[in-house]
């Protein structure tokens, strides 16, 4: 290669790099996507797509709130973990006195199936009896337990059946049929 080929490529590649550098792809980027709501960096922020949830309703009982608790295996007993997301539960619903609730038990399959249903349905009734106790009206309140029947997962894991061991708050505007 000669001294004026290699000054040449080398000439042609800065060439193509200040040719690149020129380009700009700001309004390639905001043809594709939305721009994203200004984020202020607090914990609190919404995750981006839920920046227009309204307050007080289902959408945001679900991701600010929670509905679901979980349970040791064989236990109803409430545990820290899900008497602080029943806390938030109950000061939401009570700034929220408009929706009514239905409170789902399930369990895994460690046991038979009518023991596990009874267990799904003291576990339905804890919660119930703990939001209760935190002011929310009995009346707006209903607890069904369902067993074994509805598993999230079907697994031989520990780590797995406890997603199975569980009670789900469920927002309703009128109470289930019977």
């Amino acid at each position: 290669m000669s001294a004026t080929t290699g000054y040449t490529s080398r000439l042609l590649a800065a060439a193509m790099l200040l040719a690149l550098a020129a380009c700009s792809t700001t309004e390639v980027a905001s043809l594709e996507e939305p721009t994203a709501a200004p984020m202020t960096g607090q914990t609190n922020d919404p995750a981006p797509g839920f920046e227009n949830v309204a307050a007080g309703s289902e959408e945001d009982f679900i991701l600010n709130v929670g509905r679901r608790i979980y349970f040791k295996q064989d236990s109803a007993a409430l545990d820290s973990v899900a008497m602080a997301t029943l806390d938030n539960q109950a000061n939401w619903l009570n700034r929220n006195p408009t929706w009514l609730l239905k409170l789902q038990g399930f369990a895994d399959d460690s046991g038979s199936a009518s023991k596990m249903e009874t267990l799904s349905q003291k576990r339905a009734d804890a919660a119930m009896a703990y939001l209760a106790s935190k002011g929310v009206d009995a009346k707006r309140m209903w607890a069904k337990g369902y067993g074994n029947d509805r598993e999230v997962r079907d697994c031989t894991e520990r780590s797995c059946k406890v997603q199975n061991r569980r009670v789900v708050t469920n927002l309703r505007t009128q109470p289930d049929a019977v």
